[in-house]
């Protein structure tokens, strides 16, 4: 990439800083809240013990509502890791480990937050952290494409509100369900309770392929929409909702692997 590609590409990713939210806070919400019902005791103890009792729950937002501060500049790209578009399996699994150099750093802040945690269990920042990274590793649009900015640059209205792709699927789609975090965390947990076991038997890899082929699918999706905001709700509200369920039950699962 150019210089010039590159000046230009930061500025856009600054411009649109406030939308890269990855499921906003409700969807963040119900993430930790399902995965705090699902701790082991011990598990659950010792995570309040470091950010107090529920904890995971009211800091699940705080890595977005840091982005403007100067602490932990380079945790931005963090968030994210933009991922092309048509790559057979193989290349999505290799990019777990073998980190792509442009375009985020979410799978190495993974890997780096749970092997700082599992030698310091009570930095409290870290921990911060990966309730918030882990779960925007299923947010769809948080694997999206490089050049739309992760969707930021594909633009519509949204029940005549102005739009894009990254809002639709942080808190468009969330919003228009109008559950409260804590209602929609136990809908969920009631909907996919038969699938439990077989999400925590899914390997990293396994969760990564899904959540990358229905990312193409949204992309695909795009370009067949009538822009009619009830009709995307009902295509994509239950891939949506599995993503969120699945998001949960593998944060507990990380926790009780650190903490339990």
């Amino acid at each position: 990439m150019s210089k010039i590609k590159y000046i230009i590409f930061f500025a856009i990713l600054a411009f649109s800083a406030g939308q890269l939210l990855a499921w906003g806070p409700t969807g963040h919400r119900v993430v930790a809240q399902i995965a705090y019902d699902n701790l082991n005791c011990r598990a659950r103890h010792r995570v309040d013990r470091v950010l107090g009792k529920h904890g995971i729950i009211y800091w699940s937002t705080w890595a977005d509502n840091i982005k403007s501060d100067t602490i932990y500049p380079e945790s931005y790209d963090w968030h994210f890791q933009d991922l092309d578009s048509g790559l057979s399996d193989s290349a999505v699994l290799a990019a777990m480990t073998h980190y792509p150099t442009v375009g985020g750093n979410l799978f190495r802040a993974m890997d780096s937050l749970v092997n700082l945690l599992r030698h310091d269990p009570g930095n409290v920042d870290a921990l911060r952290f990966l309730i918030h990274i882990a779960s925007d590793r299923f947010c769809p649009m948080h694997m999206g494409h490089l050049e739309d900015l992760g969707g930021n640059t594909i633009r519509f209205d949204w029940f005549k509100q102005p739009y894009n792709l990254h809002r639709l699927w942080d808190e468009g789609i969330i919003n228009a369900v109008g559950y409260s975090y804590t209602e929609y965390a136990n809908y969920l947990e009631d909907r996919f309770a038969d699938q439990k076991k077989a999400i925590r038997r899914m390997s990293d890899g396994e969760l990564l392929l899904h959540n990358y082929r229905l990312t193409e699918q949204i992309y695909a999706y795009q370009q067949e929409w009538n822009g009619n905001p009830y009709v995307y709700v009902y295509r994509f509200a239950p891939d949506m909702e599995w993503q969120l369920y699945a998001a949960g039950i593998r944060l507990a699962k990380l926790l009780n692997e650190i903490y339990g």
